[in-house]
């Protein structure tokens, strides 16, 4: 064991905050990218891997859901991390003496009302967090007026004031990050319940899909995710990645995924985790 949550991105990101409140007993561990996450875990590096795979504002992570039948991990776990703004700076820099402020471009157009109200203009760097680490090593001519917007936590790690907090326009913006093992665990039972996540493929019959979800209704089981995306290129080879309410073990959950056995080419569960509260 390392005791080691692998994350994408570098110290101070909102994928490191999630990484601080869903396991805050273990060491984060930065990766370049998703598959550096993957890597990690799989070949030992790293204990779990935390990664993000939807947000409230801005839909699915691109990648990550054909991504995590190749990756032979298992989800075992959801964390939900709401994106909260930090205007950062410099140690003795004031709000007044920021006007120009750097961050992932998908960030800046997030905090784009309190920018104009305050004169501010903005930059796009690669990523939030490396933007904090590059202001702290900046000369202080080239640090002169210049601030960043990211998590709160990336101010905490770099030694940089938070001049602001919470100046995203939009107060419901929340990332759904999955942790994820080299391990399944069937064993727990959540007191909110339970979720069964699993990805299938349709026969090439007519109305498969149709089909292959009547199981779920017939038995009472809620499903609260179906995505469809291509295999390999294909426009014919579709995958769906689906999440249901339940555990396997559940009688009317067990009948709905043998019923959709009957109509799928594969069928694959990829993790069973307890329901995380912040759904609701």
């Amino acid at each position: 064991m390392t005791n080691k949550i692998a994350f994408q991105g570098a110290f101070g990101a909102y994928s490191h905050e999630a990484c601080l409140e869903a396991r805050p007993n273990m060491d984060p561990m930065p990766c370049k990218n998703f598959e550096d996450v993957v890597e990690a875990v799989t070949s030992g590096q790293a204990d779990l891997a935390m990664l993000p795979v939807e947000n409230t504002t801005y839909g699915r992570v691109a990648d990550i859901h054909s991504m995590l039948p190749k990756s032979g991990l298992h989800i075992i776990d959801e964390a939900f991390v709401r994106v909260r703004i930090a205007l950062m700076a410099r140690p003795g820099v004031s709000l007044d003496g920021v006007n120009n402020v750097r961050a992932h471009m998908v960030l800046i157009p997030q905090a784009k009302s309190y920018l104009k109200s305050h004169n501010i203009t903005s930059e796009a760097a690669v990523d939030s967090a490396g933007a904090a680490a590059e202001l702290v090593e900046m000369s202080a001519e080239e640090a002169a007026g210049q601030g960043v917007l990211a998590s709160a936590v990336a101010a905490q790690f770099y030694g940089l004031d938070v001049l602001a907090n919470g100046i995203e326009d939009s107060d419901k913006n929340t990332t759904r990050f999955l942790v994820m093992s080299r391990q399944a665990d069937l064993t727990r039972r959540g007191d909110h319940g339970m979720m069964t996540s699993f990805i299938f493929e349709v026969r090439n019959i007519p109305a498969a899909l149709y089909k292959a979800m009547g199981g779920f209704a017939t038995n009472g089981v809620n499903m609260v995710k179906l995505e469809s995306y291509m295999v390999n290129g294909s426009f014919t080879a579709t995958q769906f990645y689906a999440e249901v309410e339940g555990h396997p073990e559940d009688p009317a959950v067990q009948r709905a995924l043998e019923e959709l056995g009957y109509f799928t080419t594969r069928l694959e569960i990829l993790g069973v985790f307890p329901r995380d509260p912040k759904r609701d």
